[in-house]
């Protein structure tokens, strides 16, 4: 791999780039992840192909957080490299990145389906049910072809995330977020798994796919009335994602400790948690964290059901 950036040219290990602009991207540097990811010029098709895939990634992530619109360019030419790929390598290494680009086409589509004119609406209501129904036979679908344990984790997760956010199902999603916490505890020392707030590829450490299902699952608690082990929850969540580097990621999994405090009574301890997460979520640009901080220092709990959030309830 060698940086062209300037006329000095370094070659570095393609692994080795694409970590470093992953960190970036779970850091919130999004812009500085695509520079680096472009700056690179890689020589054979597979390398061209994960660079595509890896700035498709970034795009996704900064479409999720910072709110903006650019994945789904990005995902077009992922698509082309990854098919300029058919018989030129191995079948199992060829399915690998098949299959990365296939679920960060599931995640860009259930994006599209939660966040409508950039506010999150959950739910079936006003939405198509056969493209919601084409979300979940895509996730079903993934599972099945997973090319590994933490893959398939993820896969289990997005069949939660629109069991749970687009069909209104809530006595269904827990079962696929404990299969996906039992996929990325199995993997913590060994395979890679995947990151975001809700997921991303397989480079990215089992510790994002742990957080993600504990978030998940502690909301179902939150919900049940057990605060104390929503809170266990959360907080190893919170941990994890600090471990793992994402900053957008923590922001948000600090607010839901917030919710907590303020159901316990702190109202002074919650505002004062919430304060600093908006002015950091705002200094990095993560606007849809930010968001939803300003909410809640307006009285709107961010986990509570749609009509509730809508009228600050």
């Amino acid at each position: 791999m060698t940086n062209t950036a300037s006329t000095l040219r370094t070659a570095v290990p393609l692994d080795e780039l694409i970590a470093a602009a992953r960190e970036l991207r779970i850091g919130g540097r999004w812009e500085r992840a695509t520079r680096l990811l472009e700056s690179a010029e890689a020589t054979d098709p597979r390398s061209r192909a994960r660079l595509a895939l890896a700035a498709a990634e970034v795009a996704l992530e900064s479409d999720w957080f910072g709110g903006t619109s650019l994945a789904g360019p990005r995902l077009a030419a992922a698509e082309e490299f990854v098919e300029s790929l058919d018989g030129k390598i191995a079948d199992e290494a060829h399915s690998d990145i098949r299959w990365d680009l296939d679920f960060l086409r599931l995640r860009h589509g259930y994006l599209g389906q939660v966040r409508v004119d950039g506010a999150f609406r959950a739910g079936p209501d006003g939405k198509d049910p056969d493209a919601l129904a084409a979300l979940r036979a895509h996730a079903g679908r993934l599972r099945g072809e997973a090319p590994d344990d933490v893959r398939r984790g993820w896969a289990e997760m997005y069949l939660g995330l629109v069991a749970d956010n687009l069909f209104a199902e809530r006595d269904l999603a827990p079962g696929h977020y404990e299969a996906a916490l039992r996929a990325g505890e199995a993997g913590e020392a060994g395979e890679a798994g995947a990151t975001g707030e809700a997921g991303g590829s397989h480079d990215s450490g089992d510790d994002l796919l742990v957080r993600e299902a504990l978030r998940h699952l502690g909301d179902h608690d939150h919900d049940h009335g057990d605060h104390a082990r929503a809170r266990e929850r959360w907080s190893r969540a919170t941990e994890l994602g600090a471990r793992a580097g994402t900053v957008p990621g923590t922001l948000s999994q600090q607010l839901l400790l917030a919710v907590l405090a303020r159901d316990a009574g702190d109202e002074a301890g919650a505002v004062a948690l919430v304060g600093e997460i908006a002015r950091w979520a705002g200094a990095i640009g993560a606007v849809t964290t930010e968001t939803q901080a300003r909410g809640f220092l307006a009285g709107v709990d961010p986990t509570a059901a749609p009509a509730a959030a809508e009228t600050g309830s």
